[in-house]
């Protein structure tokens, strides 16, 4: 990998983060791209993206993170840049339950714009806040655990048309089907 710079990578994949106004998107980007939080974010506009280079294995893997905007007003702007995109984070607030309510309004929108084969995490965030917390662990765990179901129903259907990363044809190669199934981080 050369000298270690961010520019030595093997592969560069495009992970969205999606979800309403408020939730903290901006900050688990910047905490993950530069290791900084920030109490007095500003909502963001349109779109922004920042990048980190991590070793999977042998492999160097350069994440292109793409910040949307939660406000409705920006919206159309915002779902074209979900192709292209090989995962998406889908991120609610733990402590404001209408935040959660809207996560199936946002995986449409995110299925509307983005390839079938996208792999979707759903992130429950602010769990530093759990006094405050409006969203019970169980009922976000089933809603992941019923989303997987029938997410990798939907894969199955699609795979003799979609190309997996790392396969040479469609659904065939090591992994096939296995790295687009749906997570929780609640």
């Amino acid at each position: 990998m050369g000298n270690g710079t961010e520019d030595d990578y093997n592969f560069v994949f495009k992970v969205v983060l999606i979800g309403e106004s408020g939730v903290g998107k901006t900050n688990l980007l910047s905490r993950f791209t530069r290791n900084e939080f920030s109490h007095d974010s500003r909502t963001t506009i349109g779109v922004e993206f920042s990048t980190r280079t991590v070793l999977l294995g042998t492999a160097a893997v350069k994440a292109q993170i793409w910040d949307t905007a939660g406000l409705e007003r920006y919206r159309a702007i915002t779902s074209a840049y979900y192709r292209g995109a090989v995962g998406a984070l889908l991120v609610f607030d733990l402590t404001k339950h209408q935040t959660y309510a809207v996560v199936e309004r946002w995986l449409k929108e995110l299925y509307d714009h983005a390839e079938a084969t996208i792999v979707v995490m759903l992130v429950g965030n602010k769990s530093d806040l759990n006094q405050a917390r409006e969203v019970p662990t169980e009922e976000a765990r089933m809603f992941a655990e019923i989303f997987a179901k029938v997410s990798k129903q939907r894969q199955n259907n699609t795979r003799t048309n979609a190309i997996t990363l790392g396969s040479a044809q469609a659904g065939q190669g090591p992994g096939s089907g296995e790295k687009r199934a749906c997570c929780s981080s609640l």
